[in-house]
């Protein structure tokens, strides 16, 4: 029987890619705006150069663009880039849609929620409430509580801990197959593939289930509580 459901949250609960990129092109734009001598393109590429070697939630991506761009940082321009990309993340953070019901009838069912990510804490936090959905789960494992990223079960055992079921008990949602559903998999959680925030083209995700909206999962939680 399913007694907890498990969510990655980047790409699974809200469409972070999206967000990302209009954050980033914001904030260049200003940048420029500002008296940054550089084409849009070029600073695009450069900015993703640096999250490719740091991370994507590295955050002074500006800091280390500007000096390898000027030589310095230059502040009122890195002002005016913040300023642009925080404006622009919190225009275009969003759920997916359908996201708030699908939670909602998990939790008339009875069940416990969670997310597991691998965001830093406090990004991760952020996400949740700005969505207003940090009160829908019980537990939130991020970096940061085990020092583990997934396919490391550490996260996964922390959350099963935390919410007190068996790895039989409870299912894994995520959009990552290499990570969300390979690590999930491998310490007997049930897993399922969400189609719709896959960003690689993945054709075989090696899910037990693959839903195209976030709404599927209700039969399949269903059906497996039968």
């Amino acid at each position: 029987m399913i007694k907890a459901v498990i969510f990655d949250l980047d790409n699974t609960l809200l469409d972070f890619l999206r967000m990302k990129e209009a954050a980033i092109d914001a904030a260049i734009e200003a940048m420029i705006d500002a008296g940054l001598k550089i084409d849009q393109a070029d600073a695009k590429t450069r900015i993703y150069a640096i999250y490719e070697t740091r991370g994507i939630e590295y955050q002074q991506v500006f800091d280390q663009f500007l000096e390898e761009t000027l030589g310095k940082i230059d502040y009122k321009i890195h002002a005016a880039g913040i300023v642009g990309y925080r404006k622009a993340r919190e225009a275009k953070l969003v759920t997916y849609p359908h996201v708030n019901l699908a939670l909602t009838e998990l939790l008339k069912r009875g069940l416990r929620l969670a997310v597991v990510s691998d965001a830093p804490r406090l990004q991760a936090w952020l996400r949740l409430c700005s969505l207003t959905l940090q009160h829908h789960f019980d537990v939130v494992v991020t970096f940061e509580d085990t020092g583990k990223k997934k396919p490391d079960p550490a996260p996964f055992l922390k959350a099963l801990g935390e919410l007190g079921v068996k790895p039989q008990e409870a299912i894994m949602v995520g959009d990552w197959a290499e990570r969300d559903i390979e690590g999930a998999r491998k310490i007997g959680i049930k897993t399922v593939f969400a189609k719709y925030g896959d960003v690689t083209g993945t054709k075989h995700s090696g899910a037990d289930f693959e839903i195209e909206d976030i709404l599927d999962l209700i039969p399949i939680v269903d059906k497996e509580n039968g």
